[in-house]
Parts: C-alpha cells; sequence; structure tokens
C-alpha cells in the first residue's frame, strides 16, 4: 500500500466563510478590496485565511472579472533615479506592501523618455494592469491625458501640473511644509533666508517655492533664490551661487534633503559652520537628514501613507468610485542643522 500522501487540496472559499463565521459573500468582498465590509469581519476573514491556508486563484479570478489583478509603479524620470533619489525608492516600497496586502502585484514601468513613454502606453492600453500609480510627473505630462482618455484608473503622486481633468492624486501641503520650514527658521533669529527651489514643472518645486515667497512676505527678495532639479549635482552649483551672489545669507531652505546636503558640503568648505553661521533646513526626511553632518532639520513627509492612500484610491477608482485627492500634513523635524 502506497503510504505517499497525495497533493493537498486548496480550501475554498466556503471553509473560510464556515472558519470566520461569515457569508461567502462577506469573504469575497474582502478578497476583491474590502469594500462595505465591517472592521470586524474584515479582521475575522482575513484570520480565517491565515488558518485555512486559503489562497486566491487569480487566473480564475481574472477570467471571470477581465482583470489584470495587477496595478503598474509608473516613474516618469529617467531609470537611474530609482537608485539615486531615496524617495522614489520608498514609495515603491511602501506601494509593493500595500499591494501585496491586498494579493495583488505590482509592476515597476519606467517612462522617462518619448520611446519608454511609446512603449508604456502599448503595455498599459493592452489590459496588462487594471491601473496606475503615477510617480514624479511633470507638468503637461502626456501620459495623465492619454490614460484619463483611455479610462484607466490612474492616481498621481502630487497634483498633476497643467492638467485640468478629473484625475485622483495624493500630495503633503507642499506650501505650507515650506512655510512651516521658513517660519521656523526665523523664529530661530534668522533674517537672510536663501531656498534652492527645486524645478518649477513639478508640484514639489512650484510649491515649495510659493510657501517660501509667501512666508517671507514683503520680505522676499529674488537675490536669495537659486533653482536645482533634486539632485545632487544641482545642489551643489546652486549652494555656490548664492554664496558667490549674497554670500551674507544665514539660513537656507533646500527644496529636497539631497540638495540640501550638498548644501552642507559647499557651506563647509567656504568656512561657515552649521548651523552657528548659516541654519540649513530640507524637505522629505527619506532617511538621508539623520545621517548628515549635522543632521539635517527637514520636513517629514509620510511616505508610507502616501504609498497606501495612493493604492486604496486606485483601487477604489477600479472599482467605480469618481477620482479624488488627498492633501497630507508634512511635519517638522528639527535637528541640529536649524
Amino acid at each position: 500500500m502506497s503510504t505517499s500522501a497525495g497533493p493537498r487540496r486548496r480550501p475554498t472559499i466556503r471553509e473560510v466563510a464556515d472558519v470566520a463565521g461569515v457569508s461567502r459573500g462577506t469573504v469575497s468582498r474582502v478578497i476583491n478590496g474590502g469594500h462595505w465590509v465591517s472592521e470586524d469581519a474584515r479582521v475575522a476573514v482575513e484570520e480565517a485565511i491565515r488558518t485555512t491556508g486559503y489562497r486566491t486563484n487569480h487566473h480564475a479570478r481574472s477570467l471571470v472579472t477581465g482583470r489584470s489583478n495587477s496595478i503598474a509603479f509608473l516613474l516618469t524620470e529617467p531609470q537611474r533615479l530609482l537608485f539615486t533619489d531615496p524617495n522614489f525608492s520608498i514609495l515603491l516600497r511602501g506601494a509593493a506592501a500595500a499591494v501585496a496586502h491586498r494579493g495583488m502585484t505590482l509592476l515597476l514601468l519606467v517612462a522617462g523618455t518619448a520611446a519608454e513613454r511609446e512603449n508604456v502606453a502599448s503595455y498599459v492600453g493592452a489590459g496588462h494592469v487594471d491601473g496606475v500609480l503615477m510617480i514624479s510627473s511633470h507638468e503637461n505630462e502626456p501620459l495623465i491625458g492619454w490614460l484619463s482618455d483611455q479610462g484607466i484608473p490612474t492616481v498621481s503622486c502630487g497634483i498633476p501640473l497643467g492638467y485640468d481633468g478629473p484625475v485622483s492624486w495624493v500630495s503633503v501641503d507642499e506650501a505650507g511644509g515650506a512655510r512651516t520650514m521658513v517660519r521656523h527658521l526665523r523664529e530661530s533669529g534668522r533674517r537672510r533666508i536663501a531656498t534652492i527651489a527645486g524645478p518649477q514643472d513639478t508640484p514639489g518645486g512650484r510649491y515649495r517655492l510659493e510657501g517660501y515667497r509667501a512666508e517671507l512676505g514683503d520680505l522676499y527678495d529674488e537675490r536669495y533664490v537659486a533653482y536645482g532639479d533634486y539632485s545632487s549635482e544641482s545642489g551643489h552649483a546652486a549652494m555656490t551661487e548664492l554664496l558667490e551672489r549674497v554670500p551674507d545669507l544665514d539660513a537656507v531652505f533646500a527644496a529636497s534633503d539631497t540638495m540640501a546636503a550638498s548644501a552642507l558640503v559647499v557651506l563647509r568648505h567656504s568656512g561657515r559652520r552649521v548651523p552657528e553661521d548659516v541654519a540649513v533646513g530640507g524637505f522629505d526626511d527619506s532617511g538621508l537628514a539623520e545621517t548628515l553632518d549635522p543632521p539635517l532639520s527637514t520636513m517629514h513627509q509620510p511616505f508610507d501613507r502616501i504609498s497606501a492612500e495612493m493604492v486604496d484610491l486606485l483601487l477604489d477608482q477600479i472599482a467605480g468610485t469618481p477620482p479624488k485627492s488627498v492633501t497630507m500634513r508634512a511635519e517638522l523635524v528639527v535637528r541640529a542643522s536649524a
């Protein structure tokens, strides 16, 4: 007589429902996103899924629903920035975790060139994903309008500049965060506050500069403004430019921690002490800030909440909910640099 065990039978939704003490319909709703399910029922179903070892048959479900059960994380930037800009990797990690929790697949797509945009449009248009998380869109990004025209659910990370159509987005209060940082610098006694602004075709670049200008009011002076593209190299060039133009500055607000890190290097090489001679503040708090010398005061973006909210909005939109927007607060984190 053979003693070898046959293949283990897959647990069914009925068994999950019996263990959880709910209907099969409730189990199905939890598996498909948790809409219209009470928190107690959701917890009970998730525990029953763990107990029974139930696994969704994604192929069968896609045949019934016509959906791919996957969504795209679309970076509209050069590929190298995925590895050199810490913000993007943190957003990717958070989105992957949120999507995995829903039993779905996250696909990484990069469209930093015209050719890559065409490839992405062809891939997404063929129905390989159910929706798109749009990361770092520049003003008048053509893919946003195309996705909307095609009826493909899309959520933008940040306000999509230059696009007036209905699209979901999640953002921190860019201008409010900048005002908070500049106010902190002023309250610490700084009077000649410069800024390294980001690119003006991005929401972070534009609205953080607007916040800086609004907080200074009548004290705003264009001589104290230099521009970068969020990169380390541009931060170095902008800080050098500011010291040549306004050597009496006593504080700098950089629109990203990466540019602030370069500002610290330039200030040190010029003989300025931080924060004794020049205070420095950044924006992001993506992990780099606390490793700098001195540790950087910055505005904290809740990247984990941003990723999770983007995924929630996208799944709601896939289920038929109209687009909506969410704005979150950026919190001041005070460290030794300011």
